[in-house]
């Protein structure tokens, strides 16, 4: 693509098929409910649910605990090495066996399976990511008809499918032995992470994963419908695009009518379908008279959304008639020359107005996806939401998520970074992989192309950087192989699929890459973490987090962070009493990531004293305390790095435009980089994110033993701010000093400094500090108050600290008509205020905190029925000085 191309301009507006015809026209039939599971000796025999997956099957019925139990990943290989049948048997009327086409429909099969309908095979199947449909209407019969669908082990599957690439490898051969997973996962096309991840467990499932039914008609059905809108700047015209995928008994005449009635548009074209599938499109310009409302991202403005019908007809019949949302927005990839620095820019304009990405990355939420209720991501959507997030990374490795999933980041200003499901992995580009996979891009693309939320199609993840800075050992000689695999999967074919089916949204190749940049150098750049352009990724365990020259001025940061363990909380339901501490089986058992126990102590003692209590328990629980001290701390020293660098150009470097850690969510009970713990408890991270996302933020940073402030904006309009600094002593409550800078201007989506002073001359005003004695709590002011949060500065380490004590914290539980509140009252400043209520469900308004009053009263919502008297019992409250 040229760098003009990679500008891509372009509005989304989302589209939720209803009535997806006439009943009289269509007739569905679910195949979901119950069906009979077996394996392939017929030595297990079962009820099973569809959709749903093999494990959920087994636990259901009580032949295996709870895979997340223990060790039971390892405990359980045996189900996935396994070959597995699901069957049913089935009715039908003769009404519906008597219409002209009869389709049998997988929304999802996991994954590679043989289908057989009354003893004749009916197809195969070989990839999670495609729906799949076979016409079998001469196939049923009067009565019962038996429907078989016949799993391979995924397992055996991907090392035959390895095997028989004889030619060369395919790297990696297998995960590391740390992560117990197992092999060849890239020579299959399920989530790749369900052979293991450095996060994760094993479980390759099997299932029917998604709905199973039976579609019959005798004029056409309405397959899938997409839309795109486009904004004509020439014309002022804003036009939607839609598509409809119809598959049709015989040729057929008719007229499409597509309208928003909200905005005085509706258009009629004649059109044909052609027997069998016809893709067509229509163009409805829209009613130059109205203004269009735009849709934003998250803290940026609203979401609205209008009606639009498409309806079919036939000799006047009506015989499609579907109602979608129709959301407008522009977004637009800016690559182009700064002045100041070599490279290109890397940022999002959404509707004109340029957006910092703040947010996270998404990996499943469960290792079944049967798991993933709708609460479930409804929860841990609107955490982010109230996070301050605008923005997500569908992360590569898992799955595309489920229509419900986008929705709500439509609903919420969400927008969405998708990667296909490629990642940290070659690949194989046989015909059959190949084709396989152009029909997943071509099958997602279209499912997904409605929504407003999705913002970029990314090819993979990590795969232009693995081959770049060989993570693999490949010869120089082979290396011209796998650099044309490399530009057969993603460019030849997924790429020029996307930009066929959708020519309005930007394309990158991979994730982290050089952009532009990477293409000029043939798609694969010699260093794609070059933070002149693009994304990076940055991860750095070792280093002190706390010093933020060790991070990247990149131009955006789509991957970084540091891990943390789950509450106690979390973990006790998985867990038995020989488990509890820090060096038990099971603590390295759950740790995928190599040395992962050992860097958060390590990276924690760089400024935190470690516990040493002698009551095992409290020791345990008091050192998944201190990893989630560390995570929070060093997370948003790193967060609040990039968002002071988006205005500035240091050596070159800056104008960072994006900031996404890694990772949002969990998908078991085990440490890791996620911000939210499996069951949806926020970590205190989470709290962290609340402030550092927030849209007007102050920044404390050191340089050079000066004490710099930036006022950090969001917002569309200038400010004018003032930082206001409060210094106190580690051993009082009452401030030893405040200063006031001058209100001086900040612009509009732009970092500033605002203060500046000389550390040693900033305490020798305040008469009675040093670094060791004292730390600072700062904030902004305009001129009618406070804007955005208090943040903190410590002039030490706190294990460094002179004067730090136990804070002696007492708490009070009130209930009221807006809910359940707790009133705190602390002897001294007391750091990382922790509250927890055990195994109640729910948030607090604010955790983690500084305390440097006397009294703080904090909000609680439980996601359950609860009383004052179980969570009075159930808190418990943890500070810095607690632990030691």
């Amino acid at each position: 693509m040229t760098r003009c191309e990679n500008i891509c301009l372009c509005v989304w507006f989302c589209l939720f098929v209803g009535v997806v015809s006439l009943t009289e026209r269509l007739q569905t039939f679910s195949l979901n409910g119950k069906w009979s599971l077996s394996n392939s000796n017929a030595s297990l025999s079962l009820p099973a649910e569809v959709p749903g997956c093999v494990h959920s099957a087994l636990q259901q019925q009580g032949y295996i605990q709870d895979p997340y139990y223990r060790f039971n990943d390892v405990s359980y290989r045996w189900i996935a090495l396994d070959n597995w049948t699901y069957t049913t048997t089935f009715t039908l009327s003769p009404q519906l066996r008597a219409t002209q086409k009869v389709l049998l429909v997988f929304d999802g099969v996991d994954t590679v399976a043989s289908i057989l309908l009354n003893g004749v095979a009916v197809g195969k199947t070989d990839n999670m990511f495609r729906r799949y449909d076979f016409s079998i209407r001469d196939l049923l019969k009067d009565g019962d008809n038996v429907l078989r669908v016949s799993l391979l082990s995924p397992v055996v599957y991907a090392s035959e499918r390895r095997d028989a690439h004889s030619a060369y490898r395919v790297p990696p051969e297998c995960p590391p032995d740390v992560q117990k997973g197992e092999c060849h996962v890239n020579f299959i096309r399920k989530e790749q992470s369900s052979f293991s991840w450095d996060w994760g467990p094993s479980f390759p499932t099997m299932g029917l994963w998604k709905e199973v039914r039976l579609e019959a008609f005798d004029v056409l059905q309405l397959i899938q419908v997409s839309s795109v809108s486009l904004y004509d700047f020439s014309l002022s015209e804003w036009r939607v695009q839609v598509e409809l995928l119809v598959d049709a008994v015989q040729a057929t005449n008719g007229q499409i009518t597509v309208s928003i009635p909200e905005l005085d548009t509706e258009e009629t074209f004649n059109t044909q379908f052609h027997s069998g599938r016809t893709r067509s499109s229509f163009t409805l310009h829209v009613n130059k008279s109205h203004q269009v409302k735009l849709w934003w991202p998250n803290g940026h403005g609203d979401q609205p959304f209008y009606r639009l019908t498409v309806r079919g007809f036939q000799d006047g019949s009506l015989i499609l008639n579907t109602e979608s949302k129709v959301y407008f927005r522009t977004v637009e990839l800016v690559q182009e020359p700064i002045v100041g620095s070599p490279g290109l820019s890397f940022y999002f304009r959404i509707n004109g107005k340029p957006i910092f990405l703040k947010g996270s990355n998404w990996i499943p939420a469960h290792s079944f996806q049967d798991r993933v209720a709708p609460a479930v991501l409804r929860n841990l959507l609107q955490s982010a939401a109230d996070a301050n997030m605008n923005a997500l990374r569908v992360w590569g490795g898992g799955v595309y998520e489920q229509d419900l999933f986008y929705s709500i980041c439509d609903e919420l200003g969400i927008m969405v970074w998708q990667d296909f499901m490629f990642a940290c992995a070659m690949y194989p580009t046989e015909d059959d992989f190949i084709q396989t996979v152009r029909e997943e891009v071509s099958q997602q693309v279209q499912r997904l192309k409605s929504h407003p939320s999705i913002i970029i199609w990314s090819g993979n993840n990590e795969n232009e950087a693995a081959l770049a800075t060989d993570w693999f050992n490949i010869p120089d000689s082979q290396r011209p192989t796998y650099l044309k695999d490399y530009v057969t999967l993603y460019v030849n074919n997924i790429r020029a699929i996307v930009q066929e089916e959708d020519q309005s949204r930007p394309f990158l190749v991979s994730s982290p890459t050089n952009g532009a940049e990477s293409e000029q150098e043939g798609w694969v750049a010699e260093n794609p973490y070059d933070p002149h352009y693009g994304d990076t990724h940055f991860y750095s365990y070792i280093l002190d987090c706390w010093d933020w020259r060790t991070f990247p001025r990149t131009r955006f940061a789509s991957e970084y962070g540091f891990q943390s363990w789950p509450s106690f909380s979390t973990l006790q339901p998985v867990s038995i009493k020989e488990d509890w501490s820090y060096s038990s089986n099971f603590s390295s058992h759950r740790q995928h990531h190599e040395g992962g126990n050992e860097q958060m102590l390590l990276q924690a003692a760089l400024h935190f004293n470690l516990p040493n209590s002698t009551d095992p328990l409290k020791r345990f629980s008091d050192s998944l305390y201190i990893t989630q001290v560390m995570q929070a701390q060093c997370v948003k020293a790193q967060t609040e790095f990039y968002r002071r660098s988006q205005s500035e150009i240091i050596e070159g470097k800056g104008h960072t435009m994006g900031a996404l850690y890694w990772q949002l969510n969990d998908i078991w009970q085990a440490p890791s980089w996620s911000s939210i713990e499996f069951g949806g408890k926020w970590k205190m991270l989470h709290y962290f994110a609340q402030n550092f996302f927030a849209s007007v933020l102050p920044v404390g940073v050191e340089d050079d033993d000066t004490l710099l402030i930036y006022a950090v904006s969001d917002l569309s309009d200038d400010l004018k701010l003032r930082a206001v600094v409060t210094v106190y002593s580690w051993t009082d409550l009452d401030p030893v000093c405040t200063l006031k800078s001058d209100l001086l201007p900040v612009p509009g989506g732009s970092a500033a400094v605002i203060f500046k002073q000389h550390v040693a001359a900033l305490l020798a005003g305040c008469g009675r500090c040093t670094r060791l004695t004292c730390l600072l709590t700062f904030h902004l002011e305009d001129s009618s108050g406070q804007r955005g949060p208090t943040n903190h500065h410590f002039l030490s380490s706190p294990k460094d600290a002179q004067g730090l004590q136990r804070p002696n914290i007492t708490a009070k539980v009130q209930e009221d008509e807006t809910g359940y509140s707790v009133t705190l009252h602390s002897d001294c400043v007391a750091p990382f205020v922790w509250l927890d209520v055990g195994n109640v469900p729910g948030r607090f308004s604010s955790n983690g905190f500084l305390m440097v009053s006397r009294n703080r009263t904090v909000s609680f919502n439980a996601w359950r029925p609860t009383s004052v008297t179980e969570l009075s019992r159930s808190l418990s409250i943890t500070t810095l000085r607690d632990v030691y």
